[in-house]
């Protein structure tokens, strides 16, 4: 039987049409937790609906664009009042574009950014004030391990990481004394809708490579423990288990930080 840390807990989980932000929505349900998962996707949102059984009572879904200001105020607004509060937010949704730095194009670079660093600001923003009046109130952000290690033709997806993971330090010392926590994930060679092309907006890391790719770069971002199946991508849910782990009340303590989780690529 799974952990249940999640008993009248309610969760706004981004991204939570696939991949990671999906297996995240799967395990908090699967823990008893009440989960509004928001995502641009309208089927990926279905496609999560029909994979929560037997607990889609306790789930919401939220059609959300975080880049949009206004969308991410009227979809929090919505999803609070369908959770009846909010004690807990994930921000998993994002993107990747792969590209030589010299063919990076300023549109590309700037939505990146605005997705996954911008996105991550707004939908905080907003949720604050629904936390302060939470249980245990947290953050988990989403930061990757290309924000600290060198990940070849991705400069746009480390830069908005890396400003995922300084904003998130900020973030917990600010609201230490409300007792809001801050911690973020580096997730590394994971399968997830970025990396296998699955939902909207986003591109495969495979395919989405340029066409005359150096592949000796990246032997030194291969995980070192063996995965399932072969490969170098692991299951979503090797990440969405920490993630539960940091969004939930086990975590009393911890704030400020990142875990990253890579099967070993970056010791």
């Amino acid at each position: 039987m799974p952990l249940q840390r999640y008993n009248d807990r309610r969760v706004l989980i981004t991204g939570g049409g696939s991949g990671i932000g999906q297996a995240t929505v799967l395990r908090i349900l699967d823990e008893g937790g009440r989960v509004a998962a928001a995502d641009v996707s309208e089927s990926g949102l279905k496609d999560t609906v029909a994979k929560a059984e037997p607990h889609r009572d306790r789930l919401t879904t939220v059609v959300l664009d975080v880049s949009s200001e206004e969308s991410v105020k009227q979809g929090v607004a919505q999803a609070v009042e369908a959770l009846g509060g909010l004690d807990a937010l994930v921000n998993a949704a994002g993107i990747l574009r792969s590209v030589h730095f010299l063919e990076t194009t300023l549109a590309d670079f700037e939505q990146v950014l605005r997705i996954n660093l911008i996105g991550t600001f707004l939908m905080t923003r907003e949720a604050i004030p629904a936390l302060r009046n939470g249980a245990d109130p947290a953050v988990v952000n989403f930061s990757s391990t290309s924000a600290a290690f060198a990940h070849p033709y991705m400069s746009a997806y480390a830069a908005s990481k890396g400003g995922v993971q300084a904003m998130t330090h900020t973030l917990a010392l600010e609201f230490a004394k409300e007792r809001i926590r801050f911690n973020s994930v580096q997730p590394g060679s994971i399968s997830s809708g970025m990396t296998d092309g699955t939902g909207e907006s986003k591109q495969s890391i495979g395919p989405g490579l340029p066409a005359d790719a150096d592949f000796s770069l990246f032997g030194k971002i291969m995980p070192t423990l063996p995965v399932d199946g072969g490969g170098m991508f692991a299951k979503p849910d090797a990440v969405a288990a920490v993630v539960a782990m940091l969004a939930s009340s086990d975590a009393y303590f911890v704030t400020g930080t990142e875990v990253r989780v890579d099967g070993g690529t970056h010791m």
